[in-house]
């Protein structure tokens, strides 16, 4: 589609629960030749990019190799580039009592200036908050 007549495509996707960072690596091989400029990819990873997106010091050693795809391919979570120092959280789980944020919006380093403003809200519609 498009967007104040740009074009845009907006990938909207949902990571397993068991080994995340390697589906979404994996889908972000798949997907090479799809994936350009005006593409945003939306949905519940399932994973957290930074320690700042979780409550609890739970390692995230597995998503270093998942950031160094998205770095390679020039995507950016355009949430932490808003709010490099706010954690807030999309999901808490109850069995690990820790709040994560799961949910990204990620895209190509030159749209950036595109956006004006990017935050969290709540929805009855999602089974967690949705961005």
């Amino acid at each position: 589609g498009s967007i104040q007549e740009e074009d845009i495509t907006i990938l909207n996707t949902y990571a397993p629960n068991i080994a995340s960072p390697q589906y979404i690596r994996r889908l972000l091989t798949t997907l090479k030749g799809e994936i350009d400029n005006s593409t945003i990819i939306v949905g519940d990873f399932n994973t957290q990019f930074t320690a700042m997106d979780v409550s609890s010091r739970q390692k995230i050693k597995e998503t270093q190799t998942l950031n160094e795809a998205l770095d390679q391919r020039d995507l950016i979570d355009i949430y932490r580039i808003f709010h490099p120092k706010l954690a807030r959280h999309t999901f808490f789980s109850s069995a690990h009592r820790t709040f994560s944020r799961i949910d990204h919006i990620l895209g190509h380093k030159s749209i950036l200036g595109n956006f004006k403003k990017i935050e969290i809200i709540s929805s009855i519609f999602s089974d967690l908050n949705a961005i």
